[in-house]
């Protein structure tokens, strides 16, 4: 059994404290719009893998995806120390095959934002890479790391937090056990446990501990 501890969002303060080590996770995830010293924070204190997205409130990374295509011309800076960035691509940490796609629907100019065409590439190119890359005698993956929500999972009526169609897809053609996404904010509404074709949809924010 893997031990998550996936943060979005919101900087939980009680993290700051011993909290922090008696949640005693294997894995951290984050799904983006951390401070990066949070982040650094977090994963020196654990000393134990942490893996995140960039969300549409982060400074641009450098990341691996080719199809990576930043909207301003300044240098992008790079991500959190001692911290793996699985935008666009796949990571293995404390033995699961965690593939990550950062950002939001674009609803103003700034990093970090896509039309629901330009991520529906993104997932494709990403499924691709997956599928010709698999992992001898393994599940394709285990966990799919986002930022926004898959389309239905978000505020329909808010196109910045509506989600992607593109994940949709994702989801039940590779079947990840757990969809890990930030972006909605419960706002202390209790959160329902929800599943798209077998997969758990997790909503992070500010902080889910799960065990896998």
């Amino acid at each position: 059994m893997t031990r998550i501890l996936a943060i979005a969002d919101e900087v939980d303060e009680g993290l700051y404290t011993d909290k922090l080590l008696r949640l005693r996770p294997d894995l951290v995830v984050s799904c983006g719009d951390l401070p990066f010293d949070y982040l650094e924070y977090v994963v020196s204190r654990l000393d134990v893998p942490l893996v995140y997205v960039p969300g549409n409130h982060d400074p641009e990374v450098r990341s691996g995806d080719p199809t990576w295509a930043p909207l301003r011309t300044e240098k992008p800076q790079s991500g959190p120390q001692g911290c793996d960035n699985a935008d666009g691509r796949v990571v293995v940490a404390a033995g699961l095959r965690i593939a990550g796609l950062g950002g939001s629907m674009r609803y103003k100019p700034g990093p970090n934002q896509y039309t629901d065409a330009e991520m529906r590439w993104r997932a494709l190119s990403l499924e691709m890479r997956i599928r010709l890359n698999p992992a001898r005698g393994a599940r394709k993956l285990d966990v799919l790391l986002t930022h926004a929500p898959p389309l239905g999972w978000g505020a329909p009526d808010d196109l910045a937090h509506r989600g992607f169609a593109g994940f949709v897809r994702l989801v039940k053609d590779l079947t990840p056990k757990l969809f890990i996404h930030g972006h909605v904010h419960p706002y202390g509404r209790a959160q329902v446990e929800l599943k798209l074709a077998g997969t758990q949809i997790i909503n992070a924010v500010p902080l889910r501990l799960i065990d896998l």
